[in-house]
This record gives C-alpha cells, sequence and structure tokens, in this order.
C-alpha cells in the first residue's frame, strides 16, 4: 500500500509539475484568448446564418455569450487548480473554492446578458436587473470576506511528526488525482449533453456535488493521523461550507448570492475560532 501511494504521488508532482508550470500557464492563457476570439467568430457567422443545422441551434446569436463560454472556461481551469491544492493544504482548497464561486457569480452576470438581443434594450433588461445586481455584488462581498479569510490564516501542521505529515499528504494526492480524473469525465458528459441534446452546463455544479464527498473523505483519513478535536471540527466546518456552497449553486440567483456570501463569512468564522481556540483546547488535554 505504501508503495501505491508514493507511486500516485511521484504521479501527482508530475500532474502538477506540467499543469502549474510558467509554461502551462501560458499555455491555458493563450488557449483562453483563442477559445474567445473563435467564440466571437462563430457567434459572428451564426447571426449572419453561415453555421449549418443542427450546430447552428447550439450557438447564441448574442456576442455577449462569448463571455460566458471563456468564463466557462477559465472556471474548469480553475477547477484544476482547486483540485490540486488539496494536496498542499484544506484551508487554501477552501479558499479556492470560494474563489471559484466567485467567479461563477460573476459568469451568470453576463449569462445573464447573453440572454439580450443586440442593440441591448433597457425594458429587455430591466427585469432581469435584480439578478444582475445580485450576482455582481455576490462576487464581490466574497472576494472581501475570502481577504480576510486568507489574512486570518495560520500555519499549524496536522501532526508534529514528519512522517505522519508525509502520509497524510499521500493520501490527499490520491484523493486529488481521482477528483481530476472525475472532474474530467463530469465535463466530457456535460459537452456531450450539449451537443447531442442541447443540455445546460451543469459540470461545476456536479464537481461540488462530488467534491462535498472528497472532503468528508478527507475528514475521515485525517483521524488516522491527528485525532484532535479541533482539526476536526475545523475539517468538519469546511465540509459544510462546501454543502452550502452547493445549495448557493441550486438556488434561486438572489437567495444564492446571499447563501455564498453567509457561507464565506461561516468559513472565515470557523477559521478564526480555530485560530483563538485550538491552543486553548490543545493545552486543556495535557
Amino acid at each position: 500500500m505504501d508503495f501505491l501511494m508514493i507511486r500516485v504521488g511521484f504521479l501527482f508532482d508530475w500532474v502538477e509539475l506540467h499543469l502549474e508550470s510558467r509554461q502551462g500557464l501560458k499555455f491555458f492563457a493563450t488557449t483562453l484568448v483563442s477559445f474567445f476570439i473563435i467564440t466571437i467568430v462563430v457567434i459572428e457567422l451564426n447571426r449572419r446564418q453561415l453555421v449549418p443545422e443542427p450546430f447552428a441551434s447550439l450557438f447564441s446569436l448574442s456576442h455577449l455569450a462569448a463571455i460566458e463560454h471563456a468564463f466557462n472556461l477559465l472556471l474548469a481551469l480553475e477547477v484544476v487548480s482547486l483540485i490540486l491544492s488539496l494536496s498542499h493544504s484544506v484551508t487554501r482548497s477552501v479558499g479556492k473554492q470560494f474563489e471559484i464561486l466567485s467567479l461563477i457569480f460573476l459568469r451568470d452576470t453576463f449569462k445573464e446578458f447573453s440572454h439580450f438581443s443586440e442593440p441591448l434594450i433597457w425594458l429587455e433588461i430591466a427585469p432581469s436587473l435584480g439578478n444582475i445586481v445580485a450576482s455582481a455584488l455576490g462576487a464581490l462581498l466574497i472576494f472581501v470576506v475570502l481577504g480576510f479569510f486568507y489574512r486570518a490564516q495560520r500555519s499549524r501542521p496536522i501532526s508534529a511528526d514528519e512522517e505522519i505529515r508525509s502520509h497524510f499528504i499521500l493520501a490527499k494526492k490520491m484523493i486529488a488525482l481521482l477528483l481530476l480524473v472525475s472532474f474530467t469525465g463530469i465535463c466530457l458528459v456535460d459537452l456531450w449533453g450539449y451537443f447531442t441534446r442541447g443540455l445546460p452546463e451543469n459540470a461545476f455544479a456536479s464537481f461540488y456535488t462530488l467534491l462535498i464527498f472528497s472532503d468528508v473523505l478527507v475528514v475521515l483519513i485525517s483521524l488516522r493521523y491527528s485525532a484532535q478535536y479541533q482539526v476536526s471540527f475545523r475539517n468538519s466546518g469546511y465540509a459544510v461550507a462546501t454543502v452550502l456552497i452547493r445549495l448557493a449553486l441550486l438556488a434561486p440567483v438572489v437567495i444564492g448570492a446571499v447563501i455564498g456570501v453567509g457561507t464565506a463569512l461561516f468559513a472565515l468564522g470557523i477559521s478564526l475560532a480555530y485560530n483563538a481556540f485550538a491552543p486553548t483546547l490543545e493545552e486543556a488535554k495535557l
């Protein structure tokens, strides 16, 4: 079992090295720009009725839809970064979840605009103004709370034993690789459903559902390496935050934004409480 975990660890390090390297980031940035430009061109061709059926019905007639599609690709890259961060820090991966949620809210703002005709007409926009403002404001507030969340972090290893820490990291790398494969499968199924049956995008909501199970699994695995109540409480609290994020994605736009911001505040509260009282609870057991 140890041999398998070590091999998986090497595989994870290889994947992370190539995806998070400077060359990898440049490649992804170039891909995003190219995808955005190609999408605008295809939409323009569709507006001029130069895209044949059945493909024409799959593409919007609004150029603003290109922003939504580009954000979807950006979100997919951010999800990969979230998965890779899982091996480094539980709190860092939670922070990445809120980063992605804020970007989803911004994407939803552009998504609302993509439903409008060109040129934009105020009477057409007015009924959706509440959803647009709620998504944009929710993204902004999560960004602000996230700044306080990262500022509040304190480095407290799960154990003072180096071997225990390395085993826990290897276990998280195994989970991260499984998540990466699963997310790739979710995206492929989502794309297939879109191009064959015109189904709406659902990959990120499905991924957050999967993330709930992985977070609980990390909590249970951590008990093998540390039975400290404060560590279990913090990790379990972060798992609850993932559940609430999933609810935010499921709820109507305005309610979802409120849940998203409230969840960010909840995660910040968990972090502040852990930093303030974890040393006291640890000393109480001595």
